[in-house]
């Protein structure tokens, strides 16, 4: 009996123990599974960033959803703005994608219905269009169709987005207000917050072609517990649980408050084209080359 009775509280042991360890290393910024994608905006042609999101996605005939909504809702006199769906997937179709679909509404309450966000249950891989993030966020948020962009990642799929498709899978919504992108931070509650596929993190882009290096010390000066990503144009991270590799054509910008720095120096430090960098620890893991390398092909599926 008493050797039953250790083995089994010994049992229970382990089985906490291992319990422990699994949830201990769950990622504290990225998707457990899946990819993230983050492309500061501009063209990609010959980066690298088209060729692996849909590498990551599985090829060119993964089911691939394009979120055109951040270019707007409602046009300049308010009517409700359409989308022609052969031109929102003309560049893809263009690129040899078989099985690409655009999903998009103006109204959170057709989002939160099953008919308009079951196209998503079976798909491989969402792509967020450039435009004004907040459009997004007044669409999706809080809906049905915000947790099946989740679930694409939860089943081992792939996001991304380029420009405001980069800032809306952020957690802080940099650029929110509907004033202007030259807002940095939004007076807006309602738009504070994007869809944080990448959590505790606070995303910029076309920081080289807008001179933007600076703009969101005050987001982290804010919240401090905050790390602030800033994207060149032509350039993207790709995201796996707690790390990211830069991919693309220049320099990523890294707003660290943990980081001690030197009064002279700018309170960001600058990432390279195939540096890893572990958004846990805060510390380079690897340095990259540095320069372009071509872009990878596209494997069959």
């Amino acid at each position: 009996m008493f050797i039953a009775k250790h083995m089994k509280l010994g049992l229970a042991l382990a089985a906490t123990y291992f319990v422990g360890s699994i949830f201990a290393q769950e990622p504290e910024y990225g998707p457990a599974k899946g990819t993230l994608v983050i492309q500061g905006g501009g063209s990609d042609v010959g980066t690298g960033i088209f060729e692996t999101f849909i590498n990551k996605a599985g090829g060119l005939d993964a089911k691939i959803i394009v979120i055109p909504t951040a270019g707007g809702n409602r046009a300049a006199d308010g009517s409700i703005r359409v989308y022609k769906e052969e031109q929102v997937l003309a560049s893809w179709k263009r690129r040899g994608a078989t099985n690409v679909h655009m999903l998009h509404t103006h109204d959170p309450k057709v989002a939160d219905t099953e008919e308009f966000a079951s196209v998503l249950r079976d798909a491989n891989a969402v792509w967020f269009d450039g435009g004004r993030q907040w459009n997004c966020v007044d669409s999706y948020a809080h809906t049905l169709t915000e947790r099946e962009f989740h679930k694409v990642l939860e089943r081992g799929g792939v996001i991304g987005g380029s420009s405001a498709g980069a800032t809306i899978q952020g957690d802080y919504l940099v650029r929110g207000a509907i004033a202007g992108s030259e807002i940095v931070m939004t007076p807006e509650p309602e738009h504070e917050h994007g869809f944080a596929f990448l959590r505790k993190v606070a995303i910029d882009q076309h920081i080289n072609t807008r001179n933007r290096w600076d703009d969101i010390i005050p987001v982290i000066k804010k919240y401090p517990e905050m790390l602030g990503i800033g994207l060149s144009e032509g350039t993207a991270i790709v995201v796996t649980g707690d790390r990211f590799e830069v991919i693309g054509k220049w320099k990523v910008a890294i707003h660290d408050n943990t980081r001690v720095y030197q009064p002279w120096e700018k309170p960001y430090y600058v990432l390279s084209l195939g540096d890893v960098y572990n958004m846990k620890t805060r510390k380079i893991e690897k340095y990259g080359i540095g320069s372009p390398v071509p872009p990878p092909a596209i494997k069959a599926k």
